[in-house]
């Protein structure tokens, strides 16, 4: 008979506190009625808020997520509109070839392996979706440079399902003020989904995208612009006042045609 070896009472003691711990750390630090007016300001703020990823259908949005990996979205659309121009479908990008996409997307990063992935996934589609974009995750993850925060934003954007698609600033809220911590992206997905309010869930992902990008900066929070300044759980926040609830100006983004 194999030997067992058992946990001390201590050891286990140890181990039932750090569980206990994490488990803290992972809880939302807002009631339901706080979430709710965190996102009610939001929604008189920015009451149709929308991606600044520019394109044309949804097969140039796919495009430009999967370009917009580790670059920012200005300096996607700056490189995608001469492209989109000439290649808005799998056919046009595909015969236009890797090498005179890399020409055209050049100033982004990683462009040849991100020009590798967009000549392949356009031939997928046309292989295997008819030269249609899936509506489903299940099978837009299956194109070559596409993942699970790519399939949200295509989801949201161009089909009209309410997702979350995790980037690097909804990561950096969710854990900086404490509204769905979680120690990856796919762990503050599925808690900020348990979280928001049914009502504002279709436009939660821009709304947190675009205070992030604006107002709750990586490098110094500009808290005295924030319209949850009071609700807002950061040991580090600089001001508890609440910036004027008032409706922002439109924002001026191309959208698909």
């Amino acid at each position: 008979m194999k030997n067992v070896k058992l946990k001390s009472p201590k050891q286990s003691s140890k181990s039932n506190a750090a569980t206990v711990r994490l488990a803290r750390a992972q809880r939302s630090a807002y009631s339901a009625a706080e979430v709710e007016e965190i996102f009610r300001r939001f929604s008189v703020q920015r009451p149709e808020p929308r991606g600044e990823l520019e394109h044309v259908n949804p097969f140039t949005l796919v495009v430009a997520v999967a370009l917009s990996a580790q670059a920012t979205d200005a300096g996607v659309n700056k490189a995608t509109r001469a492209l989109f121009a000439v290649a808005d479908t799998p056919q046009k990008m595909l015969a236009l070839g890797e090498e005179k996409l890399q020409d055209y997307i050049k100033t982004i990063g990683l462009y040849r392996n991100k020009a590798k992935n967009v000549i392949a996934l356009s031939e997928k589609l046309i292989t295997d979706f008819g030269s249609e974009v899936p509506r489903t995750r299940e099978e837009l993850v299956t194109l070559p440079g596409v993942g699970r925060k790519t399939a949200n934003v295509v989801l949201s954007m161009a089909f009209g399902q309410p997702t979350i698609a995790v980037d690097t600033h909804i990561f950096r809220i969710a854990n900086r003020i404490r509204l769905a911590p979680g120690r990856t992206p796919d762990e503050v997905e599925a808690h900020l989904l348990s979280v928001i309010p049914e009502a504002y869930l279709y436009h939660a992902h821009h709304w947190l995208i675009l205070h992030g990008r604006y107002v709750c900066k990586a490098r110094r929070p500009e808290c005295e612009r924030c319209v949850i300044a009071d609700l807002c759980k950061f040991s580090e926040k600089s001001c508890d006042i609440p910036a004027p609830l008032v409706e922002l100006p439109p924002q001026v983004v191309p959208i698909a045609g």
